[in-house]
């Protein structure tokens, strides 16, 4: 991760999944706490998102465009996402929640790199976080009711016996 006074690129490696889900929910949730307004999600060598992901990150761009009095001046970037990617993106009407840019990284200021500690979830934590994943992708577009709604109920079920 890059990170200056308002700006934040977070990279993303390899496969974005429920595991990886839960320690950039966090970073993204602290980096915003902290004020910054514009966030860059570099792409580059993501391979693919599962759904969980793509849950968290909807939430994220919902939070970033929804985000009080300056959420006119808050951004979220996509850079470089793949094919495979972006038609994820779309096929879940999550596309509008972000910019979608390709090529090289403006930085608009000078970056400190910075990478942040992995979050170890319990299991009751990371069933939680993909229930709200999954919800929040349900939220956004109706037709991923239809996709979603088994695993919901699969999820919420098994939160309530890890409650137990």
């Amino acid at each position: 991760m890059l990170a200056g006074k308002r700006f934040a690129c977070i990279k993303i490696a390899g496969r974005a999944n429920f595991n990886s889900s839960i320690d950039f929910r966090m970073l993204a949730a602290r980096l915003q706490a902290a004020g910054l307004l514009y966030f860059v999600i570099d792409l580059s060598e993501c391979v693919l998102m599962d759904s969980t992901f793509l849950g968290v990150l909807a939430g994220f761009g919902l939070k970033m465009r929804h985000g009080g009095e300056n959420a006119t001046a808050r951004e979220v970037t996509l850079l470089n996402p793949n094919a495979r990617v972006t038609e994820l993106l779309e096929n879940l009407g999550l596309l509008e929640l972000f910019k979608i840019t390709r090529g090289d990284l403006a930085a608009p200021e000078t970056l400190e790199s910075y990478t942040p500690d992995a979050a170890h979830p319990s299991r009751e934590e990371l069933t939680r976080a993909c229930l709200e994943a999954h919800e929040t992708l349900m939220a956004i577009k109706l037709e991923n009711v239809v996709r979603f709604k088994d695993v919901a109920q699969f999820l919420a079920e098994d939160l309530e016996k890890l409650r137990r």
